[in-house]
């Protein structure tokens, strides 16, 4: 694998900065990254943050389709927290384009029950309302891990009204994707994602659900990626689902997905949020909101607890993909992941 030393001897060949680059069976390295606007004395800069100051276990910088700079594990599977939702939503793609799935289908249309009675209020929330964690349903997930500390009582808000995350929407985002195709998640991800992108390290055998059953029938699609796949991931969108030539989403599902449904002030006064980050919500993606630096215009994420991250930055090309592998204990905090994609975004100097 290659590490920062290989990042600081560049070789003979100029990689056009207007090409874009996809990998094949393995990522290419740009040896010359320094002749495509990237500080080398702001990667040290970074990969000693990283190494001193945080617990990240792998991160892969791409830009243009290339990788500048890689740290840790990159090889390494581990689980990705809430970044399953992101990869969910690029999965519903496909079978809302053609028909399979009704963003605007109910509960009631859809015949859900579940453990603990949904109300009739709640069974009005549609499937677009689950995907922008804005159901109005605040039941218990079958995990933990998200805001319902901070929820409303129940049948208090009409569903589409009120944002709050809440795992119960997402679990059941995923059980209603597996009904209404007859496919499995780990099934579709195999199609959809890891064959087409050639993903190095996906492995179908480790992938499970789990969740407590006597609470929500409804239970977490747990997943576990390397960091150089979910890399892939952060291309496949910052290239508008389109890899290599081949459409794989279509380009009106990205949009879709990244188009603000909530904004970072609605999320901030839904969960009392310090606000250290201005995120808005898309479908089951982050939005990144006013963060003053213009590479960070238009930019999304996937985020994941503990740690676990993909941020597109499509104003300067860039994809940034890191993971924490929670089993050693490790954890960052939001102000760390921060300052780690700051840093990597600081590091390519714009025109």
């Amino acid at each position: 694998m290659k590490k920062l030393f290989s990042l600081l001897f560049a070789l003979a060949t100029i990689v056009s900065l207007n090409a874009q680059d996809f990998p094949t069976e393995e990522w290419t390295y740009n040896e010359n990254y320094e002749t495509n606007g990237w500080d080398i004395s702001k990667i040290r800069t970074l990969n000693a943050f990283i190494i001193d100051s945080t617990n990240i276990t792998g991160l892969v910088i791409v830009h243009k389709g290339k990788v500048v700079y890689d740290y840790g594990e990159i090889t390494d599977n581990s689980y990705i927290a809430s970044v399953r939702k992101s990869v969910l939503a690029m999965l519903y793609g496909k079978y809302v384009e053609n028909g399979t799935i009704d963003l605007n289908k109910n509960l009631t249309d859809l015949r859900i029950s579940d453990v603990n009675e949904i109300s009739d209020l709640e069974k009005q929330a549609t499937i677009k309302d689950l995907i922008s964690a804005r159901s109005g349903i605040y039941l218990a997930g079958s995990n933990g891990g998200d805001s319902r500390a901070f929820a409303p009582e129940r049948n208090s808000k009409e569903p589409g009204s009120y944002w709050l995350y809440n795992n119960y929407d997402f679990n059941l985002a995923g059980y209603i994707f597996e009904q209404e195709t007859g496919k499995s998640i780990y099934d579709e991800i195999d199609s959809q994602l890891a064959k087409p992108l050639q993903m190095q390290d996906w492995n179908r055998s480790l992938q499970r659900k789990s969740g407590d059953t006597s609470v929500s029938k409804f239970q977490a699609y747990h997943m576990w990626f390397s960091a150089r796949d979910l890399a892939r991931i952060g291309l496949l969108m910052l290239n508008n689902g389109n890899w290599n030539g081949n459409q794989l989403i279509s380009e009106d599902w990205v949009e879709e997905m990244i188009a603000q449904h909530t904004t970072s002030e609605e999320v901030i006064n839904n969960t009392r949020d310090n606000g250290e980050m201005d995120l808005g919500y898309g479908y089951m993606w982050w939005l990144w909101e006013n963060t003053g630096d213009p590479r960070f215009e238009g930019a999304y994420m996937a985020s994941g607890a503990w740690g676990q991250s993909i941020t597109v930055f499509p104003e300067i090309d860039v994809v940034v993909a890191f993971k924490t592998n929670n089993i050693y204990r490790r954890s960052n905090n939001t102000a760390t992941r921060l300052k780690i994609l700051k840093k990597a975004a600081s590091s390519y100097e714009m025109d």
